[in-house]
C-alpha cells in the first residue's frame, strides 16, 4: 500500500518528478540559453518535433503542396524537446509557451509568429483557403471539433499517455482514471463517424489533420503501444477513419518530417524540399 500524500500549504519545486521528460519541467517561462533559429530560403518557418501536436502542421503543409499551392513551401527545422531547445532564445521569440509546433510567416512586409498546433492549423487554411468550409455553418461544425481535439488531447497525452508510458511508477487510480477518459473520447468520435466519412462531415479538414495525429495514431497501433489495453477495435468507426487518412500520401509524407526515431525510412530531421522526403520514403520496404 502506497503512502498518502498530504500537499504542504505552499508547494516548491524540492526535487525533479522523476521520469521520462522530468528533466526539462520547471514551473517558470521563458528563454534558458541563448540561440538564434536557423532560417530557411522559403517564406514559412517551421521549428517542430514529429510528435502528434507537430504532425498537424506538417501533414497541413504537405497537403497543401498536393494541392498544388506553391506558395506552401516550407523550411521544418527540429526543435529536440528532450535536450531543450524549446527553451532557446530564438524559439521563446516565437512561442513564449515553449511548445511544438511553431511557425514564422515571411510572406508578408512583416514576420508574422503563429503558435499553437490548432492556431496554426486554422492560420493556414485561412491563408491559402483549403480544408476549412466556407460555409458559415460547415465552417463551425469544422470548428467545433478541432477545439475539441484542443480540449480533448491533453487528456489522452498528459494524463493516460503520462501514467501509462512514461511515469517512473505505475498507480491504478490515475491509469484508471485517464483510461476512462480516453475511451469515452473515443466513443464520441466513434459515434460521430458512424455517420459521417470523415470528423466534420463529408469533405476532409484541418479537424481531421489534428484528431488524426492524436486518436487515429492511437486506434492504429502507433501512440503509447496502448491499443490492445484500450482495445481500440471496438471503435469500428474510428479504425476505418483512422486507415483512410492514414492512407493519404500527404499524410504519409506529412508524419515523417522531424521525426528522428522508429525506422530509416520515417526519419526526416529537416525537411527543405520535397525532394527530401522523397528520398526517405524511397527506402520503405
Amino acid at each position: 500500500m502506497t503512502q498518502e500524500y498530504t500537499p504542504p500549504k505552499v508547494w516548491t519545486m524540492d526535487k525533479e518528478s522523476g521520469g521520462k521528460w522530468a528533466s526539462i519541467n520547471r514551473p517558470d517561462s521563458g528563454a534558458r540559453h541563448q540561440q538564434a533559429l536557423p532560417v530557411g530560403k522559403h517564406p514559412l518557418q517551421l521549428h517542430s518535433l514529429a510528435t502528434p501536436n507537430g504532425q498537424k502542421v506538417t501533414i497541413m503543409l504537405e497537403e497543401l503542396l498536393a494541392k498544388g499551392v506553391s506558395a506552401a513551401e516550407y523550411d521544418a527545422y527540429t526543435i529536440d524537446i528532450g535536450e531543450g531547445d524549446q527553451f532557446s532564445s530564438g524559439f521563446v521569440a516565437i512561442n513564449p509557451n515553449s511548445k511544438i509546433p511553431a511557425l514564422v510567416d515571411n510572406s508578408g512586409d512583416e514576420p508574422i509568429r503563429v503558435f499553437e498546433s490548432g492556431a496554426i492549423l486554422l492560420y493556414l487554411a485561412d491563408k491559402f483557403g483549403h480544408f476549412i468550409p466556407k460555409d458559415h455553418a460547415a465552417r463551425t461544425e469544422t470548428l467545433n471539433w478541432l477545439f475539441w481535439l484542443q480540449g480533448s488531447a491533453p487528456y489522452l497525452g498528459g494524463g493516460f499517455g503520462h501514467f501509462y508510458a512514461y511515469a517512473p511508477e505505475k498507480f491504478e487510480y490515475p491509469i484508471n482514471r485517464f483510461t476512462m477518459e480516453v475511451k469515452r473520447q473515443l466513443d464520441v468520435l466513434d459515434k460521430q463517424l458512424a455517420n459521417n466519412t470523415y470528423i466534420a462531415g463529408d469533405e476532409y479538414s484541418i479537424a481531421d489533420m489534428a484528431i488524426w495525429t492524436w486518436y487515429g495514431n492511437l486506434v492504429l497501433g502507433h501512440l503509447y503501444d496502448a491499443a490492445e489495453f484500450l482495445a481500440v477495435g471496438s471503435y469500428t468507426h474510428v479504425v476505418r477513419w483512422a486507415n483512410n487518412v492514414a492512407a493519404r500520401p500527404a499524410v504519409q509524407r506529412g508524419r515523417i518530417v522531424n521525426r528522428t526515431w522508429g525506422e530509416t525510412w520515417e526519419q526526416l530531421d529537416e525537411r527543405h524540399s520535397a525532394s527530401d522526403i522523397d528520398q526517405v520514403l524511397n527506402q520503405r520496404p
